[in-house]
């Protein structure tokens, strides 16, 4: 199922480039110099659960997105984000538990971040830089099971045209580096669904751990220890003009993390832990989220 990304990351590892550390659960800060590419390739799970009403739901999501960046020019730096997703929900229907499931490619994500703000000092950088983009309908959303068309939440696409815009602040020294980003999408809808509107704010801390101290001529290796946290709002949905009142709300995610950092490329893992939800309704609750993956520079 994934033979055409194992086939696209070993082509990537034959390249050259410079790793550097950056946030593990959002896109928009990653280091980025001019005339550089990354590639970068994780895997996310996700498990809700705990539905109190009848159906007693149970979502399980896997994501694998491909990330690909470029350097533009010092200060330009453009993004792609294509993700292959698989849903799966179980529902109790008429005492009888089933299961409906859909996977494929997700809707593909473009934006460029300009840094506008660059303060360079000895063994200290700081970067602020906006960003801009549009996620595109790649995705289907318009697929079936046995029991006919499935909801719009369990799609792998939207089938709309969302734009959005956010601001990253960057600041990074020997021993650390502090990342922080908001960003706020406006959902279009399409065939008379439109998913709310979402609101985030992402920090990420990473401090080297291994080795201590730096010595003259360098190390071939780094070791991270991260923390990051993540507040979501997300609007509620509309169907044919109506709104779900059993959809949105806010959670706030914590997620301590390792990176691995060489002058090739960096593995790094997270999970992505619930501390608040305040979700409408019904709405299912996250119980974690998980991420491994590797990024690499050519």
């Amino acid at each position: 199922m994934f033979a055409w990304v194992i086939v696209f990351a070993a082509g990537l590892f034959a390249c050259s480039g410079t790793a550097n550390a950056g946030p593990i659960t959002f896109n928009s800060a990653l280091p980025v110099s001019e005339g550089v590419g990354i590639f970068r390739s994780q895997i996310r799970l996700m498990r809700k659960s705990g539905d109190s009403a009848p159906m007693n739901r149970d979502l399980a999501v896997t994501a694998v997105p491909l990330v690909l960046a470029y350097g533009a020019s010092p200060r330009l730096a453009l993004f792609g984000v294509l993700p292959y997703v698989e849903k799966r929900l179980h529902i109790t229907v008429n005492g009888a538990r089933v299961r409906r499931e859909a996977r494929g490619i997700g809707d593909a994500s473009f934006f460029g971040r300009y840094t506008m703000i660059q303060i360079d000092r000895p063994g200290d950088t700081l970067r602020i830089a906006p960003f801009a983009g549009l996620k595109i309908p790649t995705g289907a959303h318009d697929k079936r099971d046995a029991f006919g068309v499935l909801p719009r939440t369990l799609q792998p696409g939207s089938g709309s045209w969302d734009p959005f815009a956010g601001l990253t602040i960057t600041r990074q020294t020997l021993d650390w580096e502090f990342d922080a980003a908001v960003r706020y999408q406006l959902n279009t809808g399409a065939s008379g669904f439109a998913f709310g509107d979402q609101a985030r704010a992402d920090v990420s801390f990473q401090y080297r751990i291994f080795p201590r101290t730096l010595k003259s001529g360098g190390v071939p290796a780094f070791t991270y220890a991260v923390l990051e946290a993540s507040l979501i709002w997300n609007g509620k949905n509309k169907a044919a003009g109506a709104t779900d009142m059993n959809s949105g709300g806010m959670i706030w995610h914590l997620a301590p993390g390792l990176q691995y950092v060489t002058s090739r490329y960096v593995l790094e893992t997270a999970v992505q832990i619930p501390v608040i939800q305040r979700l409408n309704g019904s709405a299912l609750k996250t119980d974690w989220v998980w991420t491994a993956g590797f990024r690499r520079n050519f």
